[in-house]
């Protein structure tokens, strides 16, 4: 049975989850640095290990109701087209396997704002993941 390794995060109420390998960490929240000019959800860049990463609030990018940041916020580091970004999340809460056969195209939300950025849900045990589409959500930003 094919299956794939997500890594599962909150933002809000909700779970969404990514596919590991475009994981390259996850690191504790850190100060950032503001840059200029840039729209509300890029807070700004961080140096991580001598490499500047823009940073990207999900919580902003989505409309999702921010919360305060407290020892759970995590910055997750993922790559994508050679380009490093990091998304501030509420918490990392799992790195998980779930069966391809259990991910369902996105359904039908008329005029939901992440809409474009989902590319499925997962359902597993009483859990509902929004699979999300890294390209989609960072398309703005190139």
């Amino acid at each position: 049975m094919d299956s794939v390794k997500i890594i599962v995060f909150q933002l809000g109420e909700k779970e969404y989850a990514i596919p590991v390998n475009q994981v390259q960490g996850i690191e504790k929240a850190m100060h950032i640095t503001r840059v200029p000019k840039t729209p509300s959800y890029v807070k700004g860049v961080i140096n991580l290990r001598g490499v500047v990463t823009p940073i990207i609030d999900l919580r902003d990018r989505f409309n999702v109701k921010s919360t305060v940041e407290n020892d759970d916020t995590r910055i997750i580091i993922i790559s994508l087209d050679d380009m490093e970004v990091g998304f501030i999340v509420d918490a990392a809460n799992d790195v998980m396997d779930i069966p391809t056969s259990s991910i369902e195209p996105q359904p039908e939300v008329v005029g939901s704002f992440e809409e474009e950025f989902i590319s499925g849900v997962a359902k597993t045990d009483k859990r509902l993941l929004i699979l999300l589409n890294l390209e989609k959500v960072l398309h703005t930003l190139k």
